[in-house]
Formats: structure tokens, sequence, C-alpha cells
């Protein structure tokens, strides 16, 4: 079994912010292959399905960013996985707007979210699906910016962005990482539309 995990910061305030493109992506991805997101459980909101046949479970901690970590180690644990076993979406901000970026473990990168997750799990050594949010301008307040709503321009390309990261993420549950990598790491998605 695969942990699929969005970040995220929960309630209506933030559900729309650039921040929350990994809820986004999981809520897509649950409702493209009928998998229910309505248990509380392991400190979010999960459910479990199946994904082209193989078994995953999909959760969006409640936790709020920086605590992602105690979410996700309920859920590792409870379910008896390990760090290979999950695979994080979540925004990054060194990637340009609409640029996904799959890769198989690392640092955090200063994204407090995979910070907490990382120490919790006492490892960084589990899949990242990165979706570009890009950079704020000179002088912008980094949190203003990821907390922020996207630009009406960004608006008209967010579906297909999530459509896009939903299947690649359903590539990296089916087949694998390598695989899924060859396919859609370093993929600019704006070129696809």
């Amino acid at each position: 079994m695969k942990l699929v995990v969005g970040l995220g910061n929960p309630g209506e305030r933030y559900a729309e912010t650039r921040h929350n493109i990994g809820f986004m992506t999981v809520l897509r991805l649950a409702r493209d292959w009928n998998i229910p997101l309505k248990r509380k459980s392991y400190q979010g909101i999960f459910g479990v399905g199946r994904v082209d046949g193989e078994e995953a479970a999909f959760l969006l901690p409640q936790t709020f960013m920086n605590l992602s970590g105690a979410s996700v180690g309920a859920a590792v644990a409870g379910l008896c996985l390990v760090a290979a076993d999950l695979i994080v979406i979540h925004d990054d901000i060194d990637l340009p707007f609409g640029f996904l970026r799959i890769r198989p473990g690392g640092g955090h990168g200063g994204h407090n979210g995979l910070r907490h997750i990382s120490r919790v799990l006492g490892s960084g050594e589990f899949a990242r699906v990165r979706l570009g949010i890009g950079r704020p301008a000179e002088g912008e307040d980094v949190a203003d910016y990821v907390l922020r709503g996207f630009s009406s321009s960004e608006r008209k390309h967010l579906d297909f962005i999530l459509e896009t990261a939903a299947r690649a993420t359903a590539a990296l549950v089916c087949r694998g990482i390598d695989k899924a990598m060859n396919e859609f790491s370093n993929c600019d998605m704006l070129k696809l539309i």
C-alpha cells in the first residue's frame, strides 16, 4: 500500500491558496478514482481505495502545514508502513508555476511541512510530487504569497495542472518512482496545454 498525502492547511480560508495545491491534487485524484475522503483519522481526513488496481490510502492532514508530521507519522505507524511507502504532494516556490518534478527523497528545501514530516519519521526518504507555484515578487513576504489565492491568469490553467499532477501521482502509485519520473518529472505542464 502507498500512502498519498496532500499538504495544505485546513479550513475554507486556505482552500484555494497556493500552499494548498497538495490538498487540491489529492482531492482530484480521490475524485478520479472514486475514493471517498470522509473518515476522520490520523489527525486528518482519510480514505482508502484502489488506483488502477493498486491499494492506496489518501490523507489530508488537518494539523496545519508546519505540523504535518504529526498526522503523517500517525498514519504511517497506524498503517504499518515505512517512509518509502509515502508519497507527499506539495507546493514548491523554487519551481515556476506549472512545473512538476518528482523526487525519490531528499531534504526539505525550506518547506516547513516536509521539514516536520522528515523530523517525525526520522527520514526524508519518501517520494515527493513537487508542484511549482513560482516565487513571490522581490521584497514580498513568502508567507503572504503562499497563503494567497492564485492569480486570474494562473486559475485558467489550474484545472489542467491538477489533472496532470493527479495522473503523475497515479503513475507513481501504480508503476513506481522510476517510470513516473521518466514520464512526468521536470514537466512544464503549461507547454502541454
